[in-house]
């Protein structure tokens, strides 16, 4: 498990905590961690996390990937490293060196006091899951990383589900096809989800539950 913080002109702008796996960094809002800049390449570079070693790998020849201030194709990632791609700087921590809010004992930045307490919060927030009750998929889980996730297809119904401090809430992006929780139509509302729900997308049943 590794904590990356995005820093543009040394301000701390969004931060994430991703499991052991492959996180994608780009431009693109499909990655793991998007930056927003054409100096970032849609597809910049991979992180793959272990359990005990991190590597990072250059996706893309025509976009430089700077590690600690030397280009770099790949490398192993160390505590504190700094990842520059275009003007961001990204820092890599491991989570054993996060500190607790309750370990401040002097004044800290407010920007860096927030984002270690909104650390804090997702450590120990249950994670969200759909499971695929019908279809080609059934029995796969799909776990819920990303602070908003996009379902369905265009012209059969698609939903947005988004992480927010009450909970986990779904609503309509496109309402072509028929879309239930719990076998009541969803329309143009969010909803709050709860464990159990069973969501109707497409023709395809997915049940919502936390862990």
């Amino acid at each position: 498990m590794a904590k990356l913080t995005v820093f543009f002109k040394n301000k701390a702008i969004h931060s994430g905590v991703f499991e052991n796996g492959i996180v994608h960094i780009g431009r693109d809002e499909t990655n793991d961690l998007t930056i927003d800049s054409l100096a970032v390449a849609p597809a910049h570079a991979v992180i793959i996390i272990g359990d005990n070693d991190c590597t990072i790998k250059q996706l893309n020849d025509d976009f430089p990937l700077i590690i600690n201030g030397k280009k770099v194709k790949t490398c192993s990632l160390n505590n504190s490293d700094t990842i520059s791609m275009g003007k961001h700087d990204v820092i890599f921590s491991t989570i054993e060196s996060i500190p607790s809010t309750s370990a401040f004992n002097n004044p800290v930045d407010e920007d860096v006091k927030l984002l270690n307490q909104g650390i804090d919060s997702e450590l120990h927030s249950p994670v969200a899951n759909l499971q695929f009750m019908s279809g080609n998929n059934i029995g796969k889980i799909l776990q819920l990383k990303k602070p908003m996730t996009r379902l369905g297809h265009d012209g059969n119904g698609v939903i947005a589900i988004a992480k927010r401090k009450e909970g986990y809430f779904v609503s309509v992006l496109e309402n072509s096809g028929k879309i239930t929780v719990n076998n009541e139509p969803l329309n143009d509302k969010s909803l709050k989800l709860n464990t159990n729900d069973v969501l109707v997308i497409d023709n395809t049943s997915l049940q919502f539950f936390l862990n």
